[in-house]
């Protein structure tokens, strides 16, 4: 086990080692979708670096639980507690049930996920199911003194804590800013920092899920869902908490407030935060004008791997921006990058020496604040190294237990390809290759190109490298 794994804490705000509760063991939390909509391939970028990050921790020797909640309730379109219910702003939307949005969401967003190669949590929980949870920790945050109840609604009381804002120095002017949509003011609020934990009077007369409570019929207020949804799968301690940088405030200030609160002690010691995916125009969301997702990639033409490339060649931490040029040039280097690992041959064994020192590179770039980038360009060099091709295929697909990038899969997929191809086709296209060198040799271009073009509509491509010219089949 790598004992030196480190990414940048947001809570302490340096690049710490992870050390977690429970020896070899990560206790780790995602925070997931609200299913009213399709997920945006910005929301997208958090959850493929979450799942680089659990494939390095597991590929370097810990054993992982990963929890995720799915949001079917109680997320308003301000993560301050104000404007309209997003679930029901869906439902709305598409003349459905709250419940069936969210099936049909939530379905969209694992298909979408499967195609980006991401895991799925060990555990993945809607926050419905957890209804006596939320409630119960409501009871004991009021018992505690730490929450009040105002115009029929349960609040949490920031007053009682020493320091609210735990991500940073900054003044609690600055912080505000955080907060994402504009704020209606809440006169039943003490302070203005003060967040709900169960909404009694909804403000919409068609509220869809209401429970039960001892305040009265009503529905949870959004953050409590992560707090209760990790301390009932993963216990009171929680190593890793992750999400994208909008969430630090107010959301995960939020949980934290909660849940140590209710527990009466620390409770998550290492928070990943993932920056945002950008625009010309500034950071992509559901309401900007061109709203992004793998199936609209798919219909430009894209595998939704490339876009996984893309993330990966770029540091988690920094902001990252999209653009169709870019996704053409990830599109090509993604390509050359399969058909070189697809010319690899499968013969001679594996040097042992030499597979150990490479691992170990790839493990260095991970445990060093997660630098996808730097273990890709690992494979590059790895392909232009002086070893035999067995020890080369067996690093590669190692590696893509945590790029995911779909190496072994492509080759394979590109090596059955060409075996259908029969000996008398692979005869005539050599034989074509030969005359349309010749044709060059002789600089007769317009014959080369011809030949070319021939080929071309008999569906074989040619380029030229360095190397020498390649084929291959093309639909």
């Amino acid at each position: 086990m790598n004992n030196t794994f480190q990414f940048y804490n947001t809570l302490t705000r340096t690049v710490e080692t992870v050390i977690p509760h429970e020896e070899g063991k990560i206790a780790m939390y995602t925070c997931g979708p609200t299913v009213y909509h399709f997920a945006h391939i910005g929301n997208l970028r958090s959850y493929i670096m979450e799942d680089v990050l659990e494939k390095s921790l597991r590929y370097v020797g810990y054993d992982v639980k990963r929890v995720m909640n799915i949001t079917d309730v109680g997320h308003l379109s301000s993560d301050a507690d104000t404007g309209e219910d997003k679930m029901l702003k869906g439902a709305k939307r598409e003349h459905k049930s709250v419940m069936e949005i969210a099936k049909f969401y939530t379905d969209a967003f694992f298909a979408d996920c499967a195609k980006l190669n991401i895991k799925t949590p060990d555990v993945v929980e809607p926050a419905t199911n957890c209804i006596a949870e939320f409630i119960h920790m409501i009871e004991v945050l009021l018992e505690k003194g730490c929450a009040y109840l105002a115009g029929g609604n349960v609040y949490f009381d920031t007053s009682k804590l020493k320091d609210y804002y735990v991500f940073s120095s900054q003044s609690e002017k600055e912080l505000l800013v955080g907060v994402r949509d504009d704020v209606e003011e809440d006169a039943n609020k003490k302070n203005k920092n003060d967040f709900v934990l169960w909404f009694t009077r909804s403000k919409f007369e068609d509220q869809a899920l209401k429970w039960d409570s001892p305040w009265g019929v009503g529905y949870p207020g959004w953050h409590i869902e992560c707090s209760c949804i990790g301390i009932k799968h993963l216990g009171e301690y929680m190593d890793i908490h992750c999400g994208g940088v909008d969430n630090i405030f107010p959301h995960h200030t939020n949980e934290i407030a909660q849940s140590e609160s209710y527990l009466g002690h620390p409770w998550c010691g290492y928070w990943f935060h993932v920056n945002h995916l950008n625009d010309k125009s500034g950071k992509m969301s559901k309401s900007s004008g061109d709203f992004l997702t793998v199936s609209l990639l798919e219909e430009k033409g894209y595998d939704p791997l490339v876009y996984r490339m893309f993330c990966l060649q770029s540091h988690y931490r920094k902001p990252l921006e999209f653009s169709y040029e870019v996704m053409d040039n990830m599109s090509a280097a993604y390509g050359k990058l399969i058909k070189k690992i697809a010319d690899l041959r499968e013969e001679g064994e594996v040097d042992l020496a030499f597979f150990d020192h490479y691992r170990q590179k790839f493990v260095d770039a991970l445990s060093g604040d997660l630098n996808t980038s730097m273990a890709i360009t690992i494979v590059y060099n790895l392909l232009k190294e002086d070893v035999n091709d067995a020890t080369k295929l067996a690093l590669v697909k190692d590696f893509d237990q945590v790029l995911s990038l779909g190496l072994q899969a492509a080759k394979d997929k590109i090596k059955a390809d060409q075996s259908d191809v029969d000996a008398e086709l692979e005869s005539y296209i050599l034989a074509k290759i030969e005359e349309r060198k010749a044709a060059k040799k002789a600089k007769d271009f317009a014959r080369a190109d011809a030949i070319r073009d021939e080929l071309l509509e008999k569906g074989v491509a040619l380029k030229d490298t360095r190397e020498g010219v390649v084929w291959s089949l093309v639909n």
